[in-house]
């Protein structure tokens, strides 16, 4: 079974910085796609980056490429998944949710296999 567990939210003022972390075990394929996705209050869960596991394939939604940085460690039957995220603005705001998939697919209603999201509030 795949989990899932993020860390790493939490509130800062806008033009801050916060570095979000998602540690993935029980994947039994050598491929696959590892992605972050938000969830602003009222709206649907959107994409924001992902990255192909072992490698350097990433893609990020416009509004926060050049701010967004999504990276991977991989080893010891684990990944980790790190978005680091600078120049944090209000409209960032939401819960962040980490995933896997078999490929980058950016719908997430065809992921399922989630973590348990972690909170990231921007005030201004």
């Amino acid at each position: 079974q795949v989990q899932l567990v993020e860390s790493g939210g939490g509130s800062v003022q806008a033009g801050g910085s916060l570095r979000l972390s998602c540690v993935v075990s029980g994947w039994k394929y050598s491929s696959g796609c590892l992605g972050w996705f938000v969830q602003a209050p009222g709206k649907e869960r959107e994409v924001v980056a992902t990255i192909y596991r072992g490698t350097t394939s990433t893609y990020y939604v416009d509004s926060v490429r050049d701010r967004f940085t999504i990276s991977q460690d991989n080893g010891n039957g684990k990944d980790t998944v790190h978005l680091q995220m600078n120049s944090l603005k209000p409209e960032d705001t939401g819960m962040y949710y980490c995933g896997i998939h078999s490929a980058c697919v950016l719908d997430p209603r065809v992921w399922n296999s989630w973590g348990q999201g972690t909170q990231v509030t921007v005030s201004s």
